[in-house]
C-alpha cells in the first residue's frame, strides 16, 4: 500500500505540471484530492490493515495528501501571476491619466445655514440652548399665552401624540421652538442663588418643528427654526431693533436694509415681522419679492409679561425680547429656490449644489 501511495503522488504531480488554466486545476483537485480520488480510497481501506500497519500507512497517506494540497496552492499562485503578466503585456496602461475623483460628502444645506445663523448669534453673545421635540400642551401653548380653545391655536396645526387622563395636557410634537423659552427661564431661575433675582439670559434655540399642514411648495410638515431670547433688566424694543439690524448686516451684507411691520403673536407684545430689502433686485421689485422690494425673514417682539411670569421672572422688574426665523426660508430667498420640498426630497442633484 505504501508503493501505491508513492505511485499516486508521482502521477498527480506529473499531471499537475502540465496544467495551464484555473479550470484544469479545479478538475485536477477533484481527481486527485476529492472524495472519489485514489488517495481517499486508501483512507477507506484502513479497516483491512493490521494494528502495526495502520500508523505507518496513515502517516504516509497524510504526507501525500499534504504534499498534493501544497503543490496545488503553489500552482494556483503561479497561474494568477501568469494571468496578470499576460494582462499587462496585452493591455495598454497609460500611467499619465489622472486618478478618479473621490466624492466627499458635505453637510446638508439646511445644516449649513443653521450653523451660519448660530455662528452669527454666538458672536453676538447668544448661547445655544437645546430643548425637546416632544412637548406637552402646557409647555407648547398654555405657558406661552395660548389658553385652551384660544383662536390663536388655529395659527399652528398640531401633531398630537397621546392624551393624558384628564385630556387637558396632551403630548404633542412641538409646533415651534418657543417652549424652550419657558424651560430656559425656569432652569435659570431655579439655579439662581436668590429666586427673586434670577440671572439675565441670552440664548439661541435651534431645532426641528412639526405642524400638521398640507405639504406644498411653500409649506412642509417639518422645518427648522432658530429662536433668540434675551431677558434682563431694562431691555427695550430699541435693543431688539439694534440686535436684528446687526444680525441682518452680518447675514446679508453691510448694505442690507430692514423694516419692521406690526404683527401679532400671543407670546410677545408688541409684536412685529421683519423684512429685509430684496437682495436679488436691490429693492426694485422682482419675482422673488413679488415686486414689493422686500422679503420677510423673521418674526419678533417683546416677551409678553405672562410668559415672563410663567418662566419665573417678575415682569415688573424684568423685560425681554424674542425673535424666530427659519433657515430653510432664508436659503430659499438667497438662492431663488421655489419649492421647500427640495430640502427633504434627498435629490442628490439638488443637494450637490450647496
Amino acid at each position: 500500500m505504501l508503493d501505491k501511495l508513492n505511485e499516486i503522488e508521482k502521477a498527480a504531480l506529473e499531471s499537475l505540471s502540465s496544467i495551464s488554466d484555473q479550470a484544469a486545476l479545479d478538475a485536477w483537485r477533484v481527481a486527485n484530492v476529492g472524495r472519489s480520488s485514489p488517495l481517499m480510497g486508501i483512507f477507506s481501506e484502513f479497516g483491512k490493515l493490521s494494528k502495526e500497519q495502520k500508523p505507518v500507512v496513515g502517516s504516509a497517506a497524510n504526507r501525500v495528501k499534504a504534499a498534493l494540497e501544497s503543490a496545488e496552492e503553489g500552482k494556483s499562485k503561479e497561474l494568477k501571476i501568469a494571468t496578470l503578466a499576460k494582462s499587462l503585456a496585452e493591455e495598454k496602461l497609460d500611467v499619465t491619466l489622472p486618478g478618479r475623483t473621490v466624492k466627499v460628502g458635505k453637510l446638508h444645506p439646511t445644516t449649513q445655514q443653521l450653523r451660519r445663523v448660530l455662528d452669527i448669534l454666538a458672536e453676538m453673545g447668544f448661547q445655544v440652548y437645546t430643548s425637546r421635540e416632544v412637548e406637552t400642551d402646557e409647555m407648547n401653548f398654555q405657558m406661552l399665552n395660548f389658553p385652551p380653545h384660544h383662536p390663536a391655536r388655529d395659527m399652528q396645526d398640531t401633531f398630537f401624540v397621546e392624551a393624558d387622563n384628564r385630556g387637558d395636557n396632551p403630548i404633542l410634537m412641538r409646533t415651534h421652538t418657543s417652549p424652550g423659552q419657558i424651560r430656559a427661564m425656569r432652569d435659570a431661575s431655579r439655579a439662581a442663588t436668590d429666586p427673586l433675582n434670577p440671572p439675565s439670559i441670552r440664548i439661541a434655540l435651534p431645532g426641528m418643528c412639526f405642524r400638521y399642514e398640507q405639504i406644498t411648495a411653500r409649506s412642509e410638515i417639518q422645518f427648522n427654526q432658530v429662536e433668540g431670547l434675551a431677558v434682563g433688566r431694562n431691555i427695550t424694543f430699541a435693543d431688539l431693533k439694534g440686535t436684528l439690524a446687526d444680525f441682518v448686516r452680518r447675514m446679508f451684507g453691510e448694505g442690507a436694509r430692514l423694516r419692521f411691520r406690526a404683527s401679532y403673536f400671543p407670546f410677545t407684545e408688541p409684536s412685529a415681522e421683519v423684512d429685509v430689502e430684496c437682495f436679488v433686485c436691490g429693492g426694485v421689485g422682482c419675482q422673488v419679492c413679488k415686486n414689493s422690494g422686500w422679503l420677510e425673514i423673521l418674526g419678533c417682539g417683546m416677551v409678553h409679561p405672562v410668559v415672563l411670569q410663567n418662566g419665573g421672572y417678575d415682569p415688573k422688574v424684568y423685560s425681554g425680547f424674542a425673535f424666530g426665523m427659519g433657515p430653510e426660508r432664508q436659503l430659499m430667498l438667497r438662492n431663488k429656490i421655489n419649492d421647500i420640498r427640495y430640502f427633504w426630497g434627498n435629490d442628490v442633484r439638488f443637494l450637490e449644489q450647496f
